[in-house]
């Protein structure tokens, strides 16, 4: 009779897994929140809603890396995706005006590799923490034959709280609006497969990080909004801003986005070039060096630059708000 087999003999580590959850119990903990009830290793994490909102208003989001995973297999590096993950899900929460309260995450690999995991949940951390929310809980899965060897998927989901009477939806922009610009720190996570296929062609210039995280806005942008009356936030991710920008606009609006108004990075003139995207193309995928657009009345758009500044953003003015017959749209000029 042939001896038995167990787990272990299929791929799976039970034990591995469980010193993964021992181990990023330290990065857990320095992002919890006083909301928090229980977390990290119980069956669903228990979190109250901040007692200050008196119509608190529940706003999810969730989002995974993409391929730019991909570059970090090759690099063998995982110190950033962890933080890309958390910033596409908390800024997404943002624009509606929320405060990220809690994040979940999911890790699938084919073979745990227990060490390249609490690289990357570190990062995950690090992400909550600039964020300013809790890591609570999530799930690490070993599915052997799934993954090829040495690779691993991300996903993520967050959860914030906004008042009801304070929920950015757009609603309120108008012709006359300013459009203020806040700098991304690369690609962020979008258009990796393009970026991947032109790196066959050449390697980028000296200076550029491919694996440079996403910039996470939460922090400023919470600030701001308890100083100017904000109009309407869109996180500029796959589609760019000719994608996203129009999504917060309403009826009979469009806006009218300035090239020249801030200096296109570098990453963006080497995809260009070495790709032979077109113009359009780049627009139309990659956030070409802007990650968050605000928009504010004209009025306020002067302090409103101020103060992001002040909290360590770069912004530009980067357009104006006009009337516009057909469906909303961001006209590049």
């Amino acid at each position: 009779m042939p001896d038995g087999l167990s787990y272990r003999d299929a791929g799976v580590d039970i034990e591995a897994g469980d010193r993964l959850v021992e181990a990023i119990r330290p990065f857990a903990a320095r992002t919890m929140r006083p909301e928090v009830l229980a977390g990290i290793g119980g069956f669903g994490a228990l979190c109250r809603v901040p007692a200050r909102y008196r119509e608190p208003v529940l706003v999810a989001g969730t989002d995974g890396v993409g391929t730019k995973l991909k570059l970090a297999f090759a690099a063998g590096r995982h110190d950033t995706v962890g933080v890309d993950l958390v910033a596409m899900s908390a800024n997404d929460v943002l624009v509606q005006g929320a405060e990220p309260l809690f994040f979940l995450d999911y890790f699938a690999c084919g073979r745990l590799e227990p060490g390249v995991a609490a690289e990357v949940i570190r990062g995950i951390a690090r992400g909550c923490e600039l964020a300013g929310c809790a890591l609570v809980g999530g799930e690490t899965a070993e599915m052997p034959g799934m993954y090829a060897p040495g690779e691993y998927d991300l996903a993520g989901f967050c959860v914030g709280v906004v008042e009801a009477s304070r929920i950015v939806d757009g609603r309120a922009i108008a012709p006359g609006d300013t459009v203020l610009g806040l700098a991304s720190s690369g690609a962020h996570s979008n258009g990796y497969s393009l970026i991947r296929r032109v790196l066959e062609r050449s390697a980028p210039p000296d200076g550029v990080d491919l694996l440079a995280p996403t910039r996470i806005y939460v922090r400023p942008v919470l600030a701001l909004l308890e100083a100017v009356p904000v109009k309407g936030l869109a996180h500029i991710t796959g589609g760019g801003i000719p994608g996203n920008l129009p999504r917060i606009l309403p009826a009979g609006t469009r806006a009218v986005i300035e090239k020249r108004a801030w200096p296109r990075p570098p990453l963006f003139d080497w995809l260009e070039r070495a790709g032979g995207i077109a113009e359009d193309e780049m627009w139309r995928v990659f956030n070409c060096g802007i990650g968050m657009a605000v928009v504010v009345d004209a009025a306020h758009a002067e302090r409103a630059a101020a103060l992001l500044s002040a909290a360590g953003e770069t912004v530009y003015a980067i357009g104006r708000i006009e009337r516009h017959d057909g469906v909303p749209q961001a006209l590049l000029v």
